[in-house]
């Protein structure tokens, strides 16, 4: 798997784990402390984030880190 395929995968199990949430983007956005832009980012695979970044995304969807990483799934 490329890197841009990998980060297009990683954004849309955050996507559908949002979506699962009744979220929008920018109340998650609001929930991990950044911009809806960012969001909309990491969901359309056009950034790189870090571990802590992760985190609060797993915490805010309420969900272990492990499932956003379950391309499979």
């Amino acid at each position: 798997m490329s890197e841009e395929e990998f980060f297009k995968e990683f954004g849309l199990r955050v996507k559908i784990y949002r979506l699962k949430c009744s979220f929008t983007q920018a109340h998650l956005g609001e929930l991990v402390n950044m911009s809806e832009h960012r969001i909309s980012q990491i969901e359309n695979g056009k950034c790189n984030i870090t571990l802590k970044t992760i985190n609060k995304l797993s915490l805010a969807l309420n969900i272990p880190s492990k499932k956003l990483f379950d391309f499979e799934e």
